[in-house]
């Protein structure tokens, strides 16, 4: 049980639609797709997918270059995401730097681009003169988080969750957890994952990569539908700024949501295919954590990549929790899969669906998967009031998720 009320006073997002949550909602609320042809794609051999959502429109020269440059384009995102999550929060810079705000910021590996530009370039003569005395801040795993930390001049706690798929989930969950044990006041979490031709690679090679849309991209990932094909890899960051209930009074902020329940568990059945029964487990867990009955959720945000294994197994689990009526959709038909970073992304969208009452659907969703006919699917824009959500994440290696969202009642 938690020992204080943890809620949501900030958000920045940097995701395939831009910068901001306006512009990403815009991009849901539209039903429009952020998946593009990838050229690049095409110059390695055997790789068959040719689409992913990348973000448009970032100047890393925001950053002063002091900063700037231990930072891959991974940590530009977290960066530039947690400096507007501080500002929609109204942090003071003493509030900042004053040791009662931290930090949880994770992705999936350091960055890609990077090691592959420091290799390529060392393959040559085996030379390390050419390499730059920085390179192993772009690479650190923690990357993202220690420079986000160093930029703002944070001097609390941080943590940096990697997880893959669940990492930002996780480090959401981790933040409200040191929040509630009264650890810190304020927390900055989410991911931050960049595009890399590597990345979709990892799909490609397992037979989980979207290949049938290249010239059609918009069309793909296609989440619980009988056409799907796999994964479309995505990038960006998502932070959301987290505080406690007390703190939040004192300052009259603007409370966006809260932060209830939370579980992350491990799924020892495989280390590459989803279990439906561990997956409901771990929704199970967060709603006792969160004391909430499964009757009392009013939407399912599941975590639904266009996999065949992942969209059955969810489907299974979500209908043994819930039975077939509570609504449900994914975003990953509109982002793409943003890897570390999709958790908080998709969580921000709940966030405004929370505030404004309605429901996104599933983009491209057009013939459902009788496999997962079960639930209640979201297909077109609803407007029905939404007190409380579950939102969903599942990582390789069997690590699952769940968070409990729920709009704030004083």
């Amino acid at each position: 049980m938690q020992l204080r009320r943890v809620v949501i006073t900030g958000m920045g997002i940097i995701s395939p639609f831009g910068r901001g949550i306006g512009t990403l909602m815009d991009g849901l609320v539209e039903g429009r797709s952020g998946v593009v042809n990838v050229p690049e794609l095409a110059e390695i051999v055997g790789m068959r997918t040719r689409v992913a959502a990348l973000v448009p429109g970032i100047d890393p020269k925001e950053i002063p270059r002091k900063f700037r440059r231990s930072m891959s384009s991974m940590s530009v995102f977290a960066t530039l995401a947690s400096h507007d999550a501080v500002a929609q929060a109204g942090l003071t810079e003493a509030e900042v730097t004053g040791g009662r705000l931290g930090v949880s910021i994770g992705s999936t590996v350091g960055s890609p681009q990077t090691m592959q530009d420091f290799f390529r370039d060392f393959s040559i003569d085996n030379s390390l003169e050419r390499m730059k005395s920085t390179i192993f801040f772009h690479i650190m795993n923690h990357s993202c988080a220690a420079n986000v930390s160093q930029t703002l001049g944070i001097t609390g706690r941080i943590l940096s969750p990697s997880s893959a798929c669940s990492t930002s989930c996780q480090a959401v969950g981790y933040a409200a957890e040191m929040i509630a044990g009264g650890k810190q006041d304020f927390m900055l979490c989410g991911g931050a994952d960049e595009f890399h031709p590597l990345t979709s690679a990892t799909f490609d090679v397992m037979n989980a990569a979207s290949i049938n849309f290249n010239d059609s991209p918009t069309m793909t990932p296609r989440p619980f539908d009988r056409d799907r094909d796999g994964v479309v890899c995505a990038e960006g960051s998502g932070i959301l700024l987290l505080e406690a209930l007390d703190s939040a009074l004192a300052r009259n902020a603007t409370i966006l949501a809260e932060i209830s329940g939370f579980a992350t568990t491990s799924d020892p059945a495989s280390i590459a295919n989803p279990n439906a029964a561990n997956i409901a487990h771990c929704m199970n867990m967060a709603l006792l954590d969160a004391g909430v009955t499964p009757a009392e959720v009013d939407y399912v945000n599941a975590h639904a990549t266009s996999t065949e294994q992942g969209d059955i197994a969810e489907s299974e689990a979500v209908f043994s929790v819930f039975g077939g009526k509570v609504p449900t959709s994914s975003l990953k038909g509109n982002l793409g899969h943003a890897m570390a970073a999709s958790g908080t992304l998709e969580l921000a969208a709940c966030i405004e669906m929370l505030r404004n009452g309605y429901l996104l659907p599933t983009n491209n969703l057009e013939n459902i998967d009788p496999l997962c006919g079960q639930i209640q699917h979201v297909q077109e824009l609803i407007h029905i009031p939404v007190n409380t959500v579950i939102k969903n994440n599942f990582a390789l290696g069997g690590v699952n998720s769940s968070i409990i969202l729920r709009r704030y009642n004083q």
